[in-house]
């Protein structure tokens, strides 16, 4: 029996944070039905840089069943395309209405099912965590986020919101990997 099979469960835990943390490319995702953030993100020694990000747009004219195999595929796609280690998801959030929370989760469980299909590691952040990780407060506007997303990236245009709330998630992930090496943070995985 090896040492890892003896190991408690905060061992074993702290042994997969430091599995996940070899990882240095992240497929992060902003699930929406009509307009889904993506971005995949690649940190190489101290150095991050966007390797691609947009957004997968669905018209209004769709169904919103036929939206959320676009969302699907598109994500499959990007696995596929660009391999990555793990995936980051926003976190569920707290809406007043029952429709669009069905709707949102809809379109996360789309993105969600493309990525456990392929076996990546998921790990989710609080909306409020992400503009904390990169604007520096909680209640940061969504222009505030784009705008430290472009600086903290060096990319040469701001992106659009859904795309710059995707790349603020997997910002906010390889910070969070950076401080469990650190033993400051577990990340939050389901």
């Amino acid at each position: 029996m090896g040492n890892q099979d003896r190991a408690g469960p905060a061992t074993q835990r702290f042994l997969q944070i430091l599995s996940v943390s070899a990882s240095s490319r992240v497929l992060a995702i902003d699930p929406s039905l009509r307009c889904t953030g993506y971005a995949v993100l690649e940190r190489a020694g101290r150095k991050t840089a966007s390797v691609t990000y947009g957004t997968i747009k669905n018209s209004p004219g769709m169904l919103p069943s036929g939206c959320l195999v676009a969302i699907h595929e598109k994500v499959r796609e990007l696995i596929e395309q660009h391999q990555p280690d793990c995936a980051a998801f926003e976190a569920v959030i707290f809406v007043q209405s029952m429709k669009t929370a069905i709707i949102l989760g809809s379109a996360r469980g789309a993105a969600l099912l493309a990525a456990a299909q392929r076996g990546l590691p998921i790990h989710e952040y609080a909306p409020r965590r992400v503009k904390q990780g990169v604007v520096g407060h909680g209640g940061a506007q969504k222009g505030q986020v784009a705008f430290m997303v472009r600086a903290l990236l060096g990319l040469t245009e701001t992106p659009a919101a859904d795309a710059a709330d995707a790349l603020a998630i997997g910002l906010t992930h390889l910070q969070a990997i950076e401080s469990a090496g650190r033993g400051a943070i577990v990340l939050s995985q389901i």
